[in-house]
């Protein structure tokens, strides 16, 4: 493929998204845009489009570059995301970057729901009880990191992280990664998002990404979905984590 085919085909994927490529002042970005992070990026075929638009919500609200983040939640809506969707984003991603960033990214996100006329569904108050929450986030635990949700700061015999670990989980699995909205899978793509540049995390998630159903392919694609939006170097040093924790899956 040419450079220039690759510009073209770069902005045609922009254009699906709803996204400009002929706003930089500076001369020639708008081609660098459409070819490096367009075609090079959002055109590989490993992820679909809607989930790439969720790995890159996670990374922008995770980071509070709220500027992009309007312009993604658009976006995000025109490859198939609902407005709760977008929302729960925001949401599992404030499990890992602090719940101000949540607050923040629905204010904007719901700037642009209301430019397009889009309004929530009202839900019940969840009724779980503390015993059920804590059934739940047995669950969940089991599901995506089987023995391993025992060890390191987990490990439960951890006085120090279990101050705090205790009530995390509680509400981590037990609440957020229970809620309608997200499936499963789609949650772990926002996690192994969020948790680029994030050693520990990434090394566990990126571990427990096969449980609900991502390949290894799939957990690289969530952390290069990254790259344009938090750093290319922060993204390298994502995949390097992924390097050793593949070859030893593999080993």
């Amino acid at each position: 493929m040419s450079r220039q085919t690759a510009r073209n085909r770069g902005k045609e994927i922009a254009a699906d998204l709803g996204l400009d490529t002929t706003r930089s002042p500076v001369p020639g970005l708008d081609d660098v845009m459409a070819e490096a992070v367009y075609e090079g990026i959002w055109g590989r075929p490993q992820l679909a489009l809607a989930e790439r638009a969720i790995c890159t919500l996670a990374v922008l609200s995770s980071l509070q570059h709220l500027p992009s983040l309007e312009s993604m939640v658009a976006a995000a809506l025109r490859v198939g995301l609902t407005p709760r969707n977008i929302l729960e984003v925001f949401v599992q991603a404030g499990l890992y970057a602090e719940f101000v960033t949540t607050d923040a990214s629905v204010a904007v996100a719901q700037e642009v729901f209301q430019a397009r006329g889009l309004s929530l569904v009202s839900e019940p108050q969840s009724k779980d009880s503390i015993e059920g929450l804590d059934r739940k986030r047995r669950e969940v635990m089991a599901l995506l990191h089987g023995a391993r949700a025992k060890e390191g700061y987990a490990a439960p015999g951890n006085s120090v992280t279990g101050a705090l670990y205790s009530m995390a989980i509680r509400y981590g699995y037990g609440e957020l990664w229970s809620r309608a909205g997200l499936n499963h899978r789609q949650r772990m793509l926002c996690a192994l998002a969020a948790f680029t540049g994030l050693e520990g995390q990434l090394k566990k998630f990126a571990k427990s990404a096969g449980n609900v159903g991502l390949t290894p392919e799939e957990v690289i694609e969530a952390v290069i979905q990254t790259a344009p939006y938090g750093g290319f170097p922060r993204a390298l040093n994502g995949l390097a984590i992924l390097s050793e924790v593949l070859a030893d899956a593999s080993a």
